[in-house]
């Protein structure tokens, strides 16, 4: 068992998510940064859509009742073992009895905690994943939670991933529509030619965006239509919202163009005051 000590601003229990659902309004959710919790799974011998734990911002602590094998991705943070420093995105060996703590990113939001065997929380709609908009899967990580693990995976076999540091300012590539056309003529060119601001109304469901404002040319709302991780939502104000992987599954503000996937990981690193830009993929 894992015992949470200190979760932080907000600790989540996190896998790949459960596909297939949003015919039923169930979003994907999931790791926001997926890229980074495969590779922590992978350090520690797992298969990729292993359970684990998400932080926002880092600031936690745990402790070990059994002796295991973890590896902390994403986020740079300060990360120590009893009190002793202990390097990321690299397998790190944490005795019986002993508290693993994670600083502050010194850049970027979300950090990434796998264990050897993954979490084993119980599965809903086949994911162990906290969706923080329809409120399934298990609650948001609280001091004296104890989390099981489960039996131990592969050999471990690499001892440190490279990994590159984040940018100082993220440039996201997009892909336009499918509602363009419900925007002036040069909106597109106003998106791709300023950098916009991570508001601090940002969370898991989108990051809310101050820049430029995207003039639209139509009155009226939309139908519902569906939504897809990395839409560019723009309500009438005229400031855009990146959906994140807790989206909606429909939305009646139009989309002005949609992040390639690629980029969805990096923008789920975007923290408040952060300046990103876009550019036509």
């Amino acid at each position: 068992m894992i015992e949470v000590v200190r979760p932080g601003p907000l600790a989540t229990v996190q896998d790949l998510g459960r596909p297939g659902y949003a015919h039923l309004g169930v979003p994907r959710s999931g790791a926001a940064d997926a890229p980074s919790l495969r590779l922590a799974n992978r350090l520690v011998g797992n298969p990729e859509d292993a359970a684990g734990i998400e932080f926002t911002l880092g600031n936690a602590a745990l402790r070990f009742h059994a002796s295991a094998w973890i590896a902390v991705t994403g986020a740079p943070v300060d990360l120590r073992l009893d009190g002793r420093p202990r390097g990321m995105n690299a397998p790190v060996h944490v005795p019986a009895g002993g508290t693993l703590s994670l600083g502050t990113p010194t850049r970027g939001l979300r950090g990434y905690l796998a264990v050897r065997g993954g979490l084993t929380c119980e599965e809903t709609l086949g994911s162990r994943s906290t969706d923080l908009l329809s409120g399934l899967g298990p609650a948001p990580l609280a001091p004296g939670v104890h989390l099981p693990i489960g039996e131990t995976g592969a050999p471990i076999t690499v001892d440190l991933a490279p990994v590159p540091p984040l940018p100082d300012e993220p440039e996201l590539r997009i892909v336009p529509g499918p509602r363009d056309d419900w925007f002036a003529d040069d909106a597109l060119a106003v998106l791709i030619s300023k950098p916009f601001t991570v508001t601090p109304a940002s969370n898991r469901v989108g990051v809310r965006l101050d820049g430029p404002r995207l003039v639209r040319t139509r009155e009226g709302e939309l139908s519902s239509e569906g939504m897809v991780t990395g839409a560019l939502q723009v309500p009438p104000d005229g400031n855009p919202i990146l959906f994140l992987t807790d989206h909606p599954t429909t939305g009646g503000y139009p989309v002005i163009a949609v992040v390639r996937h690629r980029d969805h990981a990096l923008a789920a690193q975007l923290r408040p005051g952060d300046l990103v830009r876009f550019r036509l993929a």
